[in-house]
């Protein structure tokens, strides 16, 4: 059985930046994808398409090199919780998205990287420090303006972004535990696998043919986008701290007001915009500081 020995983890902090950015070019196309199938079909089938094609192409890319190695873990209960975070995080940010614009959505989810740092001390012993936990306070303060809870623009859809995001800082906190000890490409490739078999036994209740080729092109592309940005996420962890390169999720920014002013026509309001600025000004205070730190260390 032919194997490839996963990366030792290295402080090679410019080259996981570079993997984080690339990724975060990636996802705001996959979610405008998204948001433009969900007026037609229901989350689950766009999910299942999501997950299963993603799971096929990794298995095309690097079974043929990598051969059943590809199935090769040392960590199988760590991988197994990844899979159950990806599901989780993918299905309420499937499930909001239809009803909420796509730059907005995306800033909800920011707060990710900033659950990142609370979580990464209990489960990476990456310790939090009084000016860590206070740029996390202004990042959900910034939360809190975008999504004005009490006011005539919140949606329950807003709940589930933040569902997402804590999900998928869970994900990405597994994958870091996983850096050096699997091959990013087994990461993700069982991050999809545990979905893949849950969301075939669901689909036949909610499942609707598309409707043409380009649906089916449109349905299949978003395991390529989702596949090609969590193997980049899975390298950028294996270069960098979780602490350090998490705040470079802020760029997805960027790429989702292009691709909701191009696909819907959604220009994010002010509040939107004064809300993510908050919100990446706390996850510069994170990596403003772990960047002092390396280089005190």
């Amino acid at each position: 059985m032919a194997t490839a020995a996963a990366p030792s983890r290295t402080s090679r902090p410019l080259l996981g930046v570079l993997f984080m950015c690339t990724a975060c070019a990636l996802f705001p196309i996959m979610n405008g994808l998204v948001k433009l199938l969900a007026a037609t079909y229901q989350p689950q089938e766009i999910v299942w398409f999501r997950i299963v094609s993603h799971l096929v192409l990794i298995a095309a890319i690097f079974m043929p090199r990598m051969g059943f190695g590809l199935l090769r873990t040392h960590q199988i209960g760590t991988q197994f919780m990844s899979s159950v975070m990806m599901l989780l995080s993918t299905l309420f940010f499937f499930s909001a998205v239809k009803s909420i614009p796509v730059a907005e959505a995306i800033s909800v989810t920011f707060v990710a990287p900033l659950a990142v740092v609370l979580l990464a001390w209990p489960m990476l012993g990456e310790r939090i420090t009084p000016f860590r936990l206070a740029a996390v306070v202004v990042g959900f303060s910034g939360v809190l303006i975008v999504i004005r809870p009490g006011s005539a623009v919140f949606q329950w859809a807003s709940l589930l972004l933040l569902c997402s995001a804590l999900c998928y800082a869970i994900y990405q906190i597994l994958i870091r535990r996983l850096a050096g000890i699997d091959h990013p490409a087994t990461s993700v490739f069982y991050s999809v696998l545990l979905g893949a078999i849950l969301m075939s036994i669901w689909l036949p209740f909610v499942w609707k043919a598309p409707v043409s080729l380009a649906d089916w092109l449109l349905l299949c592309s978003l395991g390529v986008f989702g596949a090609l940005g969590h193997y980049c996420v899975a390298k950028a962890m294996t270069y960098a701290s979780a602490n350090f390169v998490a705040p470079f999720n802020y760029t997805q920014m960027i790429g989702s007001v292009i691709v909701g002013y191009l696909m819907f026509a959604e220009v994010p309001d002010f509040y939107t915009w004064l809300g993510t600025a908050v919100i990446i000004a706390g996850g510069l205070m994170v990596g403003w500081q772990s960047r002092k730190r390396d280089k005190t260390a």
